[in-house]
């Protein structure tokens, strides 16, 4: 971990606070999250405080604190997805995945997070799903979606 981090850190030479966003997004891209630790170190790195760095991370809806599971689902709930029926494919979700907004199932396969807009309002209501975008979405939609996820676990693990 530390040569990945470090190796991120010497792509910012210069150490400017502008550099917190991209060396953020850089660590989330190897590591799938930040920890506690790595927020320390981009903290010492930079030479801003924890509580600095938390305040950008948490104002921004990409940055994750802890391990997502291999299917990711962030559920738009803007308000184009609300009128379109967030909150009942949301209800569905919860009981499709077994979890809640913010957890990861047990086995480390799903996890979901409701995120704030997308921007894709047109398209509502939308879940992305490992940064693959499920556009229009229906409860059977929805339903065929996760169906599918778990068949293609189910196969590969097959093998």
């Amino acid at each position: 971990m530390e040569n990945e981090i470090d190796q991120i850190f010497n792509r910012f030479p210069n150490r400017q606070r502008e550099d917190l966003i991209p060396i953020m997004q850089a660590i989330q891209d190897v590591k799938g999250y930040l920890s506690e630790e790595i927020i320390a170190r981009v903290g010492d790195y930079l030479e801003i405080s924890v509580n600095k760095i938390y305040g950008v991370a948490t104002f921004y809806d990409n940055f994750r604190f802890g391990p997502v599971g291999r299917y990711h689902f962030r559920l738009c709930h803007g308000t184009a997805c609300h009128v379109a029926g967030a909150n009942t494919l949301l209800k569905e979700l919860e009981k499709l995945l077994k979890i809640r907004d913010g957890e990861t199932d047990k086995a480390g396969l799903f996890s979901l997070e409701v995120v704030s807009c997308v921007g894709a309002c047109g398209l509502a209501p939308l879940i992305e799903v490992n940064e693959h975008y499920h556009t229009n979405i229906t409860m059977e939609s929805l339903k065929e979606l996760v169906r599918t996820l778990r068949d293609k676990e189910n196969n590969t693990y097959e093998r």
